[in-house]
Formats: C-alpha cells, sequence, structure tokens
C-alpha cells in the first residue's frame, strides 16, 4: 500500500490554506447560531467562566510541599 506521508505532512482541514479553513468555521459557527446550538456569554456570565477556571490557581503556585513525586516511602 502505497503512503502519501512525507516527513509527517499535512492530510485533510490542516492541509487546506488558512483562509479555507476560515470560512469553513464560519459556515459552522452561523449553521450553530441559526439552529439555536451556540452560546454567547454576556459579561457577567464571563465573569463567573473565569473566576471559575481560576480558583485553583493558589494551589499550583507553590513550588515546594505537598507529597508530589520524591520518595514517599521512607526508610525501608
Amino acid at each position: 500500500m502505497a503512503s502519501n506521508k512525507q516527513g509527517g505532512g499535512k492530510r485533510g482541514f490542516a492541509s487546506m490554506d488558512p483562509q479555507r479553513q476560515r470560512e469553513i468555521a464560519a459556515q459552522g459557527g452561523r449553521a450553530a447560531h441559526a439552529s439555536g446550538n451556540a452560546h454567547e456569554f454576556n459579561s457577567q456570565e464571563a465573569r463567573e467562566a473565569g473566576r471559575m477556571s481560576h480558583k485553583n490557581d493558589g494551589n499550583r503556585q507553590s513550588g515546594s510541599g505537598g507529597s508530589r513525586g520524591g520518595n514517599q516511602g521512607g526508610n525501608r
């Protein structure tokens, strides 16, 4: 079986020029809005979503402590 792959070349949607990709994506967006499946955030919803996505950021900022990696079994 012959293969068209040469160094992992792009195929399908990825092989299209960026302008054509934007046209197809825009068609999908218009279709979603027309069918009522799309959602546009208002400023209050966007604020709440941002707050929820960032509420655990404080737990990731510390570089020490916790039980990450290392020798967890002690001396055996």
